[in-house]
């Protein structure tokens, strides 16, 4: 299967085995309760490394060597290791053990638990999950987003279910289809279905108050000015 990378999709190759990724609303669903979802988020985003990791990515467009070396020789969070690996289980078409690794009972108690490393290096998990779960709960496509739909506050839970019954309302579409849509790609379908909406984006409306501002200030001035 060719993924779509436009709307979250990876395929990773692994010997002679090919793992399919598809964050959509089901995967995310399948991280955990809708708490547990933007937890996972939260754990991905907040570990000392994933800073070095996206500077590198804007200055060299990839991971140096030396700097995958550092990585994986440095300590990644474990709150970030645990939800880079519940995030790509849940978006995989099977079983990533091999790749993500797994945890297993260790030796020294009853409650004591080792990381068996798998394929894939500990900052490539992170940043493939990063893109995962952004493209499954907060969408990527370059869509004009109105003021009015941005309520401004933080959420502390996302309910994948709430976008399939829209997805299922907007499109016509079964159960089935809906939870296949990643965010990216619903955020595409209501644009394409809707290109139409009047109201302004965050930014223009910002724009427009501050012209508006600043003709208020000069107007003012020239009052004052003439008053003398």
């Amino acid at each position: 299967m060719t993924p779509q990378k436009e709307i979250g999709e990876c395929l990773i190759s692994h010997g002679e085995d090919d793992y399919f990724f598809r964050p959509s609303f089901a995967a995310m669903s399948r991280i955990g309760e809708p708490q547990e979802i933007v937890k996972a988020f939260y754990d991905l985003y907040n570990d000392e490394v994933t800073p070095l990791l996206q500077q590198a990515l804007v200055a060299f467009g990839k991971l140096p060597a030396w700097l995958i070396d550092f990585v994986n020789r440095k300590q990644i969070a474990k709150s970030a290791m645990m939800a880079a690996m519940a995030v790509l289980t849940a978006c995989c078409d099977r079983d990533p053990v091999a790749l993500t690794g797994e945890i297993v009972p260790g030796k020294s108690g009853k409650w004591a638990f080792v990381y068996r490393k798998g394929a894939m290096p500990s900052g490539d998990m992170v940043l493939i999950a990063q893109s995962l779960i952004t493209h499954g709960i907060i969408g990527k496509a370059k869509v004009r987003q109105l003021q009015r739909h941005e309520s401004g506050q933080a959420t502390t839970e996302f309910r994948a279910f709430d976008y399939i019954s829209a997805a299922r309302n907007h499109f016509n579409m079964s159960r089935a289809d809906a939870e296949q849509l990643t965010m990216t790609e619903f955020q595409l379908l209501l644009a394409a279905r809707y290109p139409d909406q009047k109201g302004f984006t965050r930014e223009e409306y910002d724009a427009v108050a501050d012209d508006y501002l600043a003709k208020k200030a000069r107007r003012l001035a020239k009052g004052s000015t003439a008053s003398r």
